[in-house]
């Protein structure tokens, strides 16, 4: 992609408020020959990698949390042909996250330890605007919690100092619309649902 798209949607992306104006958010960008080099590194790494996340990872999905997982894994999995229970070919598609999903760009989200929670959160809302950002320029962007679970390596790929918190990795380009994962669109649950209202 050209570099004054990617500045373009940086711009865009660093609107986001934050608590205080902290604007905790770092990025590591990745392009090219970069992200390849990468993409090569960490699907090594990761083939016998211990998880290892900075900010842990959900301890249970139960409930409706559980049905919308496996309501949008069976979506992705289905749309690029994976039956249900196949667990090789499950697998082999969830490794696609380390290898970018072929992607030319990779952003590394990274948040200040000692803004802890609050620091995750606001990354969270600069993940959403980016991606927001993104879909306005016409590109295709993808947050990736995956490759949090290998946070100190990539801190140690990146020479990041031991403040910056991993939060999760966004690849992004130009949109792929032949290929059969962007063909399906995750559900959202009725308002109904998810608001409670006390008149």
């Amino acid at each position: 992609m050209p570099r004054p798209t990617i500045e373009r949607l940086l711009d865009m992306a660093q609107r986001t408020p934050s608590w205080c104006n902290t604007q905790p958010w770092r990025v590591t960008l990745t392009s090219g020959a970069a992200t390849r080099q990468l993409a090569e590194a960490l699907s090594e790494h990761q083939s016998d990698a211990a998880d290892q996340p900075d900010l842990p990872f959900p301890v249970a999905y139960r409930g409706e949390y559980l049905a919308r997982r496996r309501e949008c894994g069976y979506q992705l999995y289905g749309a690029v042909g994976i039956e249900r229970g196949d667990r090789a070919r499950s697998a082999l598609q969830g490794r696609e996250n380390f290898r970018f999903f072929g992607a030319p760009h990779f952003a590394l989200i990274t948040t200040e330890r000692d803004l802890g929670t609050y620091g995750a959160i606001d990354c969270g809302g600069y993940v959403s605007v980016f991606l927001l950002a993104a879909q306005s320029l016409g590109l295709a962007a993808i947050p990736q919690a995956a490759v949090a679970a290998h946070s100190p390596w990539l801190r140690d790929y990146f020479g990041l100092p031991g403040n910056r918190l991993v939060v999760c990795g966004i690849s992004f380009g130009f949109p792929d619309q032949a290929h059969p994962a962007n063909g399906f669109r995750t559900g959202r649950a009725p308002i109904t649902e998810v608001v409670d209202w006390r008149d």
